[in-house]
C-alpha cells in the first residue's frame, strides 16, 4: 500500500567561516542523512516562527537575523513498514540565517540525532538531504 502525504517545513542555512550547521536525521525517508536544521510548520504558525522554533529545538541556537533564500520541492518514496510506502511531497521554505548561542549537539528526541558544524568542502552529496544539497549548490558550492 502506498500513502501520499505532503509536508511543509521551514529550514535554515547557517554558514560561518566555510562551515555549515547540519543535523543528522533520526527518522523518516532521510534517516542518517545530514539536513538543514528546521522542520514542520505547525497549525497557525508562520514559516519564520517555525524556523526560529525548530533551530532552537534542534541546534539550541537563537535566530538573530534571517532572509528568505529559496523554496524547494522534493518527492521521496520510502518504506514505513513492511507493507506501507510513503510517497512524500516535501516542500521546504529555506532561509539564510544568523544565530547566537552555543550549539546543542545532543539529539532532540524527535527527529534529530544532534547538530554539528561541518566543513562544506568535505561534504559529499550522498550524505546530504536534497534540501541541504540543493541549497549549497545554489550558493555556488560544488560537492562530490
Amino acid at each position: 500500500m502506498v500513502v501520499k502525504n505532503e509536508h511543509i517545513g521551514a529550514y535554515g542555512i547557517i554558514i560561518e567561516n566555510e562551515e555549515i550547521i547540519l543535523v543528522k536525521k533520526a527518522n523518516g525517508g532521510y534517516k542518517g542523512k545530514l539536513d538543514l536544521p528546521g522542520g514542520g510548520i505547525e497549525h497557525n504558525e508562520t514559516p519564520a516562527k517555525a524556523l526560529k522554533r525548530e533551530i532552537m529545538e534542534e541546534a539550541g541556537l537563537i535566530v538573530t537575523n534571517y532572509s528568505l533564500f529559496d523554496v524547494i520541492s522534493n518527492n521521496i518514496k520510502w518504506q514505513i513498514k513492511k507493507d506501507l510506502i510513503e510517497d512524500l511531497h516535501h516542500i521546504g521554505v529555506i532561509y539564510k540565517v544568523n544565530t547566537k548561542g552555543i550549539l546543542k549537539k545532543d539529539p532532540d528526541g524527535i527527529d534529530s540525532l544532534g547538530a554539528e558544524k561541518y566543513q562544506i568542502n568535505k561534504l559529499k552529496k550522498d550524505d546530504l538531504t536534497p534540501f541541504a544539497f540543493l541549497s549549497l549548490e545554489k550558493l555556488g558550492y560544488r560537492l562530490k
